[in-house]
């Protein structure tokens, strides 16, 4: 099979390969997807790159956890049924040498989702990390009917999901963008804003205080988050500027704010297949929108990976 692949970490020019590997052959309990799209996601460009002084977990890595195309062989205790479906894949780079940057990949059965007929394949290699982290952010403490939820950087991939996901879920969704100019890209449902001032903006919308903050930004939205919660209040933070955020400590505990960690690699696997399928049916009701560029060609995977760290606006995928 053609595939992508790294044996050490690096700049994704010097460290990427592209070329010919061995068709893999599923284990018991897995199956082989063969793949027409790959998704690429921040954390696959930091896990090549050495982020946070991360080492190679394998001898010799192909990346990316997140893609989509059809079941064409099983392993023993999978049933000969699922041959043939169309699915989209995540997590297969979690905790694996062998991810979906290549023709065929192998993943345990309950990695995979049934795609729709409807849901284009482009879609279903969009959905996995970003869809599941959003998900998670959103619903990790309930429902959120008749809350008020503020999510920052909405046009960011996860917190776009989250923000129509909060929408679906029957909250009162307001969001932060950067410039003025982006304020029309705002997913349809949710009141955004860029003020030079977002407490009093936040605040004339939100009087009492927000129910719940998506945070892509923790160090830098700190002080702001806690002028805007209430008492109570759970901020969901999956991404931070700064490896160790200072934060305003009192008022916080003051107003008994709950302060949750996301690292999607390790949420619960009942709490992934929830999403999963709260994903797709989403997707299948034309409820979410996720912009996608058009996808690279495999011997353009170093591109690619230095797209997404220059812009995570919109999923990068390559076509397999």
């Amino acid at each position: 099979m053609r595939a992508v692949w790294y044996d050490r970490q690096g700049p994704a020019a010097d460290v990427l390969q592209v070329g010919e590997l061995p068709d893999p052959e599923p284990g018991p309990g897995e199956v082989r997807v063969r793949l027409r799209f790959s998704g690429i996601s921040p954390g696959d460009t930091k896990k090549r790159r050495g982020w946070l002084g991360s080492t190679m977990p394998y001898p010799r890595v192909i990346p990316h956890s997140d893609g989509a195309g059809v079941i064409d062989k099983v392993g023993d205790g999978v049933s000969e049924a699922r041959v043939g479906r169309r699915v989209w894949v995540y997590g297969a780079q979690s905790y694996r040498a062998s991810g979906t940057a290549a023709e065929f990949t192998t993943v345990p059965d309950d990695l995979t989702v049934d795609l729709p007929d409807d849901v284009s394949d482009e879609m279903g290699a969009a959905l996995g990390i970003p869809g599941i982290t959003a998900h998670r952010t959103v619903f990790a403490d309930g429902p959120v009917t008749g809350a008020t939820v503020l999510v920052h950087g909405v046009l960011g991939a996860v917190g776009s999901i989250a923000a129509q996901l909060a929408v679906l879920g029957g909250a009162r969704v307001i969001s932060t963008v950067r410039r003025t100019t982006d304020l029309p890209s705002a997913p349809t449902g949710t009141v955004a804003i860029d003020s030079d001032d977002p407490v009093s903006a936040i605040r004339a919308l939100a009087p009492g205080g927000v129910d719940r903050i998506i945070e892509v930004d923790f160090a830098g939205n700190a002080d702001l988050d806690a002028a805007v919660v209430h008492n109570n209040s759970i901020i969901a933070a999956y991404a931070t500027s700064a490896d160790r955020p200072g934060f305003p400590f009192w008022p916080m505990l003051f107003d008994n704010v709950t302060l949750r960690l996301f690292g999607s690699d390790d949420f619960p696997r009942t709490a992934k297949r929830e999403a999963a399928t709260e994903l797709t049916a989403a997707a299948r009701a034309g409820s979410l929108i996720i912009p996608v560029e058009r996808p690279f060609p495999l011997d353009r995977a170093a591109e690619a990976h230095e797209r997404v760290d220059r812009n995570n606006r919109q999923r990068v995928l390559l076509a397999l």
